[in-house]
């Protein structure tokens, strides 16, 4: 299971995501992003952060370390700013939290280049749990000493949002025109050949069993959070199967930013922080 920590202290706000998460220190002595139950979008963001992030980690792709913190809200009573002070109101008791990287930098590919082995990786990931969030609009790629991390997977496992439909899931095409990674030419087939075998039902098992019972049935006590846990590992494992036959790598929509420099692409990819 998640480690789990009691939050005890309110840093600061972090407004570039839209679900305001915040920055806290935690009696481990350590640093996180935390994610709120009470904010705007719900139980299943965190559901899907816990999913995808483990997931991602088991497949050898770097995410930040995720933990579950036990939030008392009383420590954001000398916090001037009335819409936080609601919202660590409104999440009380376990939140999501998300080891910070301190000094990483936001992705940039006109600075720093991804080798299409990585590439594909990545962009093979992110079509099995159908990612619509990491677009060249919003990266949610870090770079930290020299390498890159996966962050943000709040806007994956979609089907969970429409558990009717959800038999369809496991066909449902990804198109990566727009990912961040896709001007690196991204080896997809290799990723797939390589990660694929790697998605078993044993380790589905195991990614699931890590999302609290509350962030599964969030407010609807009636549901049964071991039948969803089993939902999300039977879409996910039939998704890898053949996921890289439906992924569409087409032209960019024209707002796109310019491609990378040549002198980034020609040769043998140099990572930020490399000498030249």
């Amino acid at each position: 299971m998640l480690t789990e920590v009691t939050a005890t202290r309110y840093v600061t706000p972090l407004r570039e995501g839209g679900s305001l998460p915040g920055l806290v220190e935690a009696a481990d002595l350590g640093t996180y992003v935390m994610k709120f139950t009470g904010a705007g979008q719900g139980h299943r963001t965190l559901v899907a952060e816990v999913i995808s992030g483990g997931l991602a980690r088991q497949l050898g792709l770097r995410v930040p370390e995720l933990a579950v913190l036990e939030l008392d809200p009383v420590i954001g009573r000398a916090e001037p700013d009335e819409e936080v002070q609601a919202l660590l109101r409104a999440s009380a008791g376990p939140n999501l939290g998300m080891d910070f990287l301190p000094g990483s930098l936001g992705f940039d590919p006109l600075a720093y280049s991804v080798s299409a082995a990585e590439a594909g990786r990545v962009v093979w990931f992110d079509a099995l749990v159908n990612n619509v969030d990491r677009s060249w609009r919003n990266p949610n790629l870090l770079v930290w000493h020299g390498d890159l991390w996966l962050i943000d997977h709040g806007a994956t496992l979609t089907w969970q949002h429409n558990w009717p439909s959800a038999a369809s899931a496991a066909d449902r095409p990804y198109d990566a025109s727009d990912h961040a990674l896709a001007g690196f030419s991204p080896d997809i087939a290799a990723a797939a050949a390589d990660l694929a075998p790697a998605v078993t039902a044993e380790l589905l098992a195991d990614v699931v069993a890590e999302v609290p019972d509350s962030w599964l049935i969030g407010r609807d006590e009636s549901a049964d959070p071991d039948a969803l846990r089993a939902r999300h590992a039977e879409i996910l494992l039939a998704r890898a199967a053949g996921v890289h036959r439906r992924i569409t790598l087409g032209p960019p929509t024209p707002t796109r930013p310019p491609s990378p420099p040549g002198w980034l692409t020609a040769a043998a990819p140099r990572r930020a922080g490399e000498a030249s």
